[in-house]
């Protein structure tokens, strides 16, 4: 099993250990487990004890004392009692050691995937990282739930082998073997069998059912790719329909759905051979015990009762040992989910050393939007724009243009701090929270009040306001829809949902304002009443656009051209015949 070697252990452990020695809940956790082992005990207790019972019940049916047998079933009643009770609250407390720790590990994986613009990193760097969403909401449900089962089956093996080796070895001494005319008597006779076949079904286990491994772990990137280019298509049905590709997108789904089936079926077959082992393994051990102890007791050395304690005690003894075998394919499924959960840490990892190697533009603070000597880079090391130079103050605007790929939407990015390659400086009042507006708004799930007031929200907003932002908006067919949930991304056009973003820059009046062809869905007039309303309504905010259209130039004060190589030329806006647009007053 060249699979659990020891960079997957030591994953493992850097998986589990923020949650049982950091968290605010360890000691809690450790309570719950300790519970959770203490109830273990007790059943290996019971199951000892049991195990006894059955030498002096079977021994009383064989001599037909009844009073006794009555007697041992009342005792077996007593015994079962406690032994259920211990079972169903092990089940509950383990149940709740699972959903507090897959609690804890979401909000820890959210935390690291949003952080700092981690998820879009991961995304544009393209490190082959698949269906995080996935990984958050599904693996980790299984890891833990999975986790949890597996080491409380592996201590409950140890216990019950603790428990009940002395008593096999202790009956060992009661198998007398019939040989060559002599009585053998081999010290640990039925401890040593136990022991090589497990051995030998632990082994042949591993050999059959190893490529289960990355086959599970293959199944699951599977399923979470042919659910995403569903998902995908839901999101993105109206384009969809409109190129008529129905039939297109069914042979992209069979496709996808073809590896699915294809690497199931390859389970199937491995799994088919496993069982066959498996399945006879676990039959023969019914019988086994039975088969070792025959000699003895058709030399009339042990009663029958012996012969059932031993096959209980061997059941047992024989089950803690095969443990792997037993759980061997929930032990594939396991590593696949250890696998892929490591791997996205490693991929989150990674994309936090390129963005702490390469991100060097610092962020300062001071009275106004500085730019200072900034460098932006592709991630080949290609520059798109060198050493910029530009101050704006509040209520100014600035529009950014510049042929396609030149590195407009790019210097945005840098700007806004989500793009890790470029070094400089960029100045900005830390308590000026900036907004920034891309080509194609994000219109999150829940009612048109939730999507007006996003990202930063405004408590307290009364309707009278958000109605009244919406007809300045253009908007005024939303106004009595504030409390209706809809997926407004595909309710709207795209013209629409830029008109709600700027529907969001007036109801949350931020001092800095960053618009990505914000307006490219919008006609020309419609494109030149907001921009006029927005500098009537917000004078101190300060603009800075990303367009083409030379409609745009005049409702700047200031252009950035960027030209090819990483040159740049900045200047004030001037029209024919007219002057540049002044700031209003506040």
């Amino acid at each position: 099993m060249q699979q659990f070697n020891r960079a997957f252990f030591r994953d493992l452990w850097l998986l589990t250990k923020p949650y049982w020695w950091r968290s605010e809940e360890r000691w809690l956790a450790r309570g719950l487990f300790a519970l959770v082992v203490l109830l273990n005990l007790l059943m290996v207790f019971i199951s000892y004890r049991i195990t006894e019972w059955y030498n002096t019940f079977w021994n009383a049916l064989q001599r037909y004392d009844a009073p006794a047998a009555w007697h041992q079933l009342l005792i077996f009643a007593i015994l079962v009692t406690p032994y259920i009770i211990a079972a169903v609250y092990q089940t509950y407390l383990t149940q709740m050691l699972e959903i507090r720790w897959r609690r804890w590990l979401t909000e820890h994986y959210l935390d690291a995937w949003l952080d700092k613009g981690t998820f879009y990193h991961m995304q544009v760097l393209g490190d082959g990282t698949d269906n995080p969403d996935q990984r958050i909401s599904e693996d980790l449900a299984s890891f833990t739930s999975q986790t949890l089962n597996l080491v409380i089956g592996v201590l409950s093996s140890i216990t019950t082998l603790a428990a009940f080796v002395f008593m096999l070895w202790d009956l060992s001494s009661h198998v007398i073997i019939p040989w060559d005319g002599q009585r053998w008597i081999i010290p640990g006779y039925l401890v040593w069998a136990a022991l090589l076949y497990a051995i030998l079904g632990t082994v042949l286990t591993a050999w059959i059912g190893r490529p289960l491994i990355n086959l599970n772990f293959n199944q699951e990137r599977f399923q979470a790719d042919f659910r995403f280019s569903l998902v995908r298509l839901r999101e993105n049905s109206e384009s969809v329909a409109l190129y008529g590709g129905e039939t297109q997108e069914r042979q992209h789904f069979l496709n996808r759905f073809a590896s699915v089936f294809g690497n199931f079926w390859q389970i199937m077959k491995r799994t088919k051979r496993l069982n066959w082992w498996v399945s006879g393994y676990g039959q023969a051990a019914i019988i086994f015990p039975v088969l070792v102890s025959l000699p003895a007791y058709f030399a009339k050395a042990i009663p029958l009762g012996t012969i059932m304690q031993i096959s209980s005690a061997f059941g047992q003894v024989q089950g803690a040992l095969s443990f792997i075998v037993n759980s061997y394919t929930g032990l594939a499924s396991w590593h696949a989910v250890v696998d892929r959960l490591r791997f996205f840490e490693q991929a989150m990892h990674e994309v936090q050393v390129i963005r702490e190697t390469h991100y060097q533009i610092t962020r300062e603070d001071g009275p106004h939007l500085a730019v200072r000597h900034l460098n932006v880079r592709l991630p080949d090391g290609r520059e798109l724009i060198h050493d910029l130079d530009f101050t704006l103050e509040r209520g100014q605007r600035l529009l950014i243009m510049g042929p396609s790929g030149g590195g407009k939407s790019t210097l945005v990015r840098a700007l806004a701090g989500i793009w890790p390659f470029g070094e400089g400086a960029v100045q900005m009042p830390r308590n000026d929270r900036p907004l920034f507006l891309p080509q194609k708004p994000y219109l999150p799930l829940g009612t048109l009040r939730d999507v007006l007031v996003y990202p930063f929200g405004v408590p307290g907003v009364s309707d009278e306001s958000l109605r009244g932002i919406l007809l300045l908006c253009g908007m005024a067919s939303l106004a009595e829809r504030l409390d209706e949930a809809r997926l407004w991304a595909h309710v709207l056009s795209l013209g629409e949902q830029q008109r709600l973003a700027f529907a969001r820059i007036l109801l949350q009046k931020p001092q800095w304002v960053f618009m990505d062809e914000a307006t490219s869905a919008l006609d020309e007039p419609a494109e030149g009443r907001l921009y006029e309303m927005l500098i009537e309504e917000l004078p101190q905010t300060a603009i800075i656009s990303v367009g083409h259209r030379s409609s745009l130039l005049q409702y700047h004060e200031q252009r950035l051209e960027l030209l090819s190589e990483g040159r740049w030329r900045l200047g004030p806006v001037t029209l024919p015949g007219a002057s540049p647009l002044q700031p209003q007053p506040a």
